[in-house]
């Protein structure tokens, strides 16, 4: 028989009525006959986990802007000796991966650099951290301070009397080059501890490992788990309010199910409702600035923009009030079992040396931990909520000036694309009233050709991977954050079982316990208020804005995603089982089914 492999990326045929598709990414986004020997000797997987949906051209950004940022301070900055970069590339609109590794010979001198740069900002974490908040805080500052200017049929008296020496469309160009810069610059610091964070917990992980060969992956989780992290702080609100409207005997208002206008509107009639008002408005901002997903797509809805969806979870959370269910995370249970694990463990290692170190280990985990989910809510959430919606006044500037038929068109073209529509429009605006810009007549087809070809992308069944199939996996955080093992490149070449014969999946047992329950499938964000207390929760991968849901279910099963996944983290912050990464787990149950989950030991039993 002949040995399973996953097809070259060469070999990918194109989807049928997709003609010219590469022509809406750049050049170096796409594999090429240039580069075709060192792109056929890399494995490749398809990050489902970031971008499980085809990449709109302009959302390619957020993208590109970790592929540089997570690789520079990988091999560039702070030279982690057995790692490198991860390079990209887009496939019939989807993204895959490929992580690379130092040549060995470069590893002694990549050391000397590591110990000295990462040893001072795990020393100096704190005031790093304290700072690396402000700029992210001024980041946000500047994207808000963004105009998009519209083009006058005369420019204003201040041109000429304050001696301004440009004009409006300057300034448009201006704005385009600051927004993109504006976020690059949030993904710079992005990654600026969140390599280490990382890298905090795989050397304890690994020390773990090595001092106790029977131990458990999740058990080493538990031994960090208790953080205080402020992606949790949404839904924090969401329960003060809740709150807040049973105390001041507003809940009523919410049980209606009006929509959000109507909500507010009646709210505003009474003084109770005023006073919750005052709340709302005081919680709102920043912590309603939370993406629906992970923040990756201008299709990600944030709260802020759909008030519905933070009411729909202040009804749901009235309801445990009136209930007298409690709201918090156990945390008080959770730090009690953490601090009980890592004395017993500690105690068992044979020499103060080894017990010393295991204590500086953990005590650098411990206060790295939380930025592995903060980092979270200041970029991708708060950050991008306010940088699509400049983009999408972008759009309509574009729209106002025939380019486009719908602010949402820009979204179909890449970032290098928008200064040609931006300087056709400048310069017929320049040379006078009544000179056409090409654009017009120009951009709109191209727009109805694009969308068609998006359609198709939808229709493709991306392969999990591409080229040569490693013999092991070694890359840590291929491991620890996509979930991508040596036994998950098994599972993918294993012959394909039909989904309705599959009675048992394996994946990583990302947070202990065992449960028992019927199954609740979200495919679609739009699909959680469809989650019913008791149910286990069975999905690709969450975000953190479905933190509201883990108070309702009993475990969690995700197809992607590995220890360090956005799944395991919360379900090891709420105390709740879960098994990530199990690469079918959507496909092979159905919402319903009953389902026993062994998160002890990364198994899930179905039983229909």
């Amino acid at each position: 028989m002949a040995e399973r492999r996953f097809p070259s990326p060469f070999d990918v045929e194109d989807i049928p009525g997709t003609e010219g598709w590469r022509d809406m990414y750049p050049y170096y986004y796409l594999f090429s006959e240039d580069r075709k020997e060192y792109e056929e000797s890399q494995f490749w997987f398809w990050d489902a986990m970031h971008h499980p949906d085809p990449m709109y051209p302009f959302d390619t950004i957020t993208a590109e802007s970790w592929w540089v940022a997570l690789s520079q301070n990988t091999s560039r900055i702070f030279a982690i000796p057995p790692a490198l970069g991860i390079a990209h590339r887009i496939v019939n609109g989807y993204t895959y991966i490929s992580a690379h590794a130092p040549d060995p010979e470069l590893i002694p001198e990549r050391v000397e650099y590591f110990e000295k740069r990462v040893g001072f900002y795990y020393e100096k974490w704190d005031s790093l951290y304290a700072q690396w908040e402000e700029k992210m805080r001024g980041v946000i500052d500047e994207l808000k301070a963004i105009e998009i200017p519209e083009l006058p049929m005369y420019e204003p008296d201040h041109v000429v009397f304050k001696g301004l020496g440009y004009s409006s469309g300057y300034e448009l160009l201006e704005a385009y080059d600051k927004l993109i810069l504006n976020m690059y610059k949030a993904w710079q610091y992005h990654f600026e501890f969140l390599n280490l964070c990382y890298l905090a917990y795989l050397t304890f992980f690994g020390f773990c490992k090595e001092a106790f060969p029977d131990i458990g992956d999740q058990t080493i989780a538990k031994m960090v788990a208790g953080a205080d992290v402020i992606m949790f702080r949404p839904e924090e609100e969401i329960g003060k309010l809740a709150r807040l409207a049973v105390d001041l005997g507003v809940a009523d208002v919410f049980k209606k199910g009006l929509d959000s206008d109507k909500t507010l509107a009646a709210l505003k009639k009474t003084d109770p409702g005023k006073d919750w008002l005052d709340a709302f408005d005081k919680a709102k901002d920043p912590w309603f600035y939370l993406s629906t997903g992970t923040g990756f797509y201008h299709t990600h809805t944030s709260w802020i923009d759909d008030l519905n969806i933070p009411f729909d979870h202040v009804r749901t959370y009235i309801d445990r009030v009136e209930r007298g269910e409690s709201l918090e995370r156990p945390l008080d249970e959770i730090n009690a079992e953490r601090e009980r694990m890592v004395a017993e463990y500690q105690e068992l290692l044979p020499t103060e040396e080894d017990k010393k170190k295991f204590e500086e280990l953990h005590t650098i985990v411990r206060r790295t931990y939380p930025y592995a989910e903060n980092h979270l809510f200041y970029v991708e959430h708060w950050h991008h909520t306010i940088w699509w919606n400049k983009i999408r006044d972008l759009g309509q500037l574009l729209v106002n000036h025939g380019f486009l038929e719908d602010k949402e068109d820009i979204f179909y073209f890449h970032r290098f694309d928008i200064p040609q529509m931006l300087y056709d429009l400048v310069t017929a605006w320049a040379v006078g009233p009544g000179v056409p810009p090409r654009g017009p007549m120009y951009w709109p087809k191209e727009v109805k050709r694009r969308k068609e070809i998006f359609r198709k992308f939808r229709e493709w069944a991306p392969t999990p991977a591409l080229g040569p199939t490693p013999e092991t996996v070694t890359e840590p955080f291929t491991i620890m954050l996509w979930g991508v093992t040596t036994d998950t490149v098994k599972q993918w070449l294993a012959p394909a079982e039909k989904p309705e014969e599959i009675t048992e999946l394996r994946g990583m047992p990302a947070s202990p316990g065992k449960v028992e329950g019927p199954a609740r499938v979200i495919l679609e964000i739009d699909e959680l208020s469809t989650v019913q207390p008791g149910e286990i929760l069975v999905c690709p991968i969450t975000s953190p804005s479905w933190a509201p849901v883990f108070t309702k279910i009993k475990a969690a099963v995700t197809d992607i995603g590995g220890m360090t996944c956005h799944a395991a983290i919360v379900s090891r912050e709420y105390g709740l089982p879960a098994v990530v990464g199990t690469g079918y787990a959507t496909k092979a149950i159905k919402t319903g089914d009953i389902l026993k989950v062994n998160a002890d030991e990364g198994v899930v039993t179905i039983e229909r």
